[in-house]
């Protein structure tokens, strides 16, 4: 009857102790794929201030790409008027030098 009794309270011992090593384990694990998510979260907020940056200098590229089409306009439009002008001048002066022949 000893026996019996010493063998169950072994088995119980045997019992408890894989229990608490296999809830330790678990806590392991548990703390394990706790710093794994931590770290893909500090990735992905990495990668999205990165991603934020990226389309921010694209934007300002952008931008900067309209100015300097509306400028190049602008000195387009400029250059027409100036181009003009030359024709007027260089028709009054025609108009009044006498060495000129006239039409």
């Amino acid at each position: 009857m000893k026996t019996i009794l010493i063998v169950a309270a072994v088995v119980v011992v045997l019992i408890i102790v894989i229990a608490v090593i296999a809830k330790m384990a678990s806590r392991r694990r548990a703390d394990k794929h706790r710093t794994q998510a931590a770290e893909h979260r500090s990735e992905a907020r990495e990668k999205e201030l990165r991603a934020q940056k990226l389309e921010a200098d694209a934007e300002e590229r952008a931008a900067k790409a309209k100015r300097e089409a509306a400028l190049a306009e602008e000195q387009r439009i400029q250059a027409g008027r100036v181009r003009e002008d030359v024709r007027d001048l260089t028709e009054k002066a025609d108009e009044l030098d006498p060495d000129v022949a006239r039409k």
